[in-house]
């Protein structure tokens, strides 16, 4: 079969098995070429088939530190007339490459919200992982949780409180700027976004592997947060989402007080920059605001992509010289897209974008590039003619 990308506005239908291989080995070879670092050797990441999650786990295993790693994804297999999901075939390359290299690479596909995926973690880590942890990674981006005490089903809602808002996004499939509306948040809207996206169930993952004994002393655990510019505020910092990272915070401080008196350990969010991710583009305002960002940092020297961007926060930051936590504890990588230089690059080109000029004023083909590699595809060595044997390549799993 040979395999085209399929879009429809703005979400992707499938991906391109090839093409993830090629991504994931271009990653590992940044990584290769990069800063080494020593840290963490046994390392469990929850989120681990895409975005920042596969880059934590690549740079952990590839950069120095030759973790063996345990990822924890929700990804859909393909069959002989249809791929799967791209971080289907992330986690499959990435265990392909870590066993190479004489590394434990062990996924683990499943609803990472379960009790029943706690216990089976738990149960590895004793009798295959060597006993502990010494790193707790969670990096989940889910829309949808089920409780798993009540069975009930909470759904995230990207929504401003007090007034709707509206705002442009991108239809990539037309390379076009839509507006988009969204409607005020109700009380259930926030607390929903808080179930989904806040601290709960960070919290259940730690208390169950401090229970079990599986958490090494001085353990560390990072959850992956993003905070958002002043022109994203209202949905950001100011939405459902805002509520739901400052739960995340809060739960930070509680964890690190935890388990630093449990085992010497600690807690922390870590603000991430922003970045293209497949449900970026339905969030109004966001992608404009990247493109122009990209296109800012671009000039001045200090873009980074997804994996670039984590690799500095662990070679520098987690197990460096150079940490960056702000008074309220958290760990801040985003602190070059927050710089005041760069805010006010992006304000003034921002102010001048239309839909006529937007491809010249921002930079629009950056952003669909990284939104087509993100299921593979447009990635440069991929001969995307070629005929992929699906059912060979179900044969392979994570």
């Amino acid at each position: 079969m040979v395999i085209k990308p399929r879009i429809k506005g703005s979400l992707a239908l499938n991906a391109h098995p090839m093409g993830c291989k090629k991504s994931v080995e271009d990653q590992i070879e940044f990584i290769k070429n990069s800063k080494t670092y020593t840290g963490a050797k046994k390392v469990l990441i929850l989120g681990a088939s895409s975005g920042y999650g596969l880059a934590t786990r690549i740079s952990l295993a590839f950069g120095g530190s030759n973790a063996d790693t345990i990822g924890v994804s929700f990804e859909k297999e393909g069959n002989k007339r249809k791929p799967g999901s791209a971080g289907w075939y992330n986690n499959i390359w990435f265990k392909e490459a870590a066993e190479e290299k004489g590394l434990v690479a062990k996924n683990f596909i499943g609803d990472a919200f379960s009790h029943e995926m706690r216990d089976k973690i738990i149960k590895y880590i004793v009798e295959e992982f060597g006993g502990e942890i010494d790193l707790l990674v969670y990096s989940l981006a889910s829309g949808v949780r089920t409780d798993p005490d009540t069975g009930e089903v909470y759904r995230s809602q990207l929504r401003p409180k007090g007034e709707s808002i509206s705002g442009p996004t991108f239809n990539v499939q037309k390379e076009s700027i839509d507006e988009v509306t969204l409607d005020p948040a109700t009380p259930e809207d926030v607390e929903n976004t808080i179930k989904v996206m806040g601290g709960e169930d960070w919290t259940l993952w730690v208390d169950a592997l401090n229970d079990a004994g599986v958490l090494a002393s001085g353990c560390k655990t990072l959850a992956y947060s993003y905070m958002g510019a002043e022109v994203t505020r209202r949905i950001y910092r100011e939405g459902t989402i805002g509520g739901a990272k400052e739960h995340l915070e809060n739960t930070a401080i509680t964890l690190n007080k935890k388990l630093k008196e449990s085992i010497g350990g600690s807690a922390h969010v870590a603000v991430k920059r922003a970045i293209v991710t497949k449900a970026s583009a339905f969030i109004p305002i966001f992608p404009l605001y990247a493109t122009i960002l990209f296109k800012v940092m671009e000039k001045k020297g200090i873009e980074e992509n997804a994996i670039a961007h984590t690799h500095r926060l662990y070679a520098d930051m987690i197990y460096g010289d150079q940490p960056e936590i702000d008074e309220k504890g958290r760990i801040r990588p985003d602190s070059w897209e927050m710089r005041e230089d760069v805010q006010r690059g992006v304000m003034e080109i921002y102010k001048d974008v239309t839909t006529e000029n937007f491809k010249e004023l921002t930079n629009f083909a950056r952003y669909k590039r990284d939104f087509m590699q993100l299921n593979g595809f447009e990635i440069d060595g991929v001969d995307y003619d070629a005929d992929i044997d699906l059912e060979a390549i179900t044969k392979l799993k994570p």
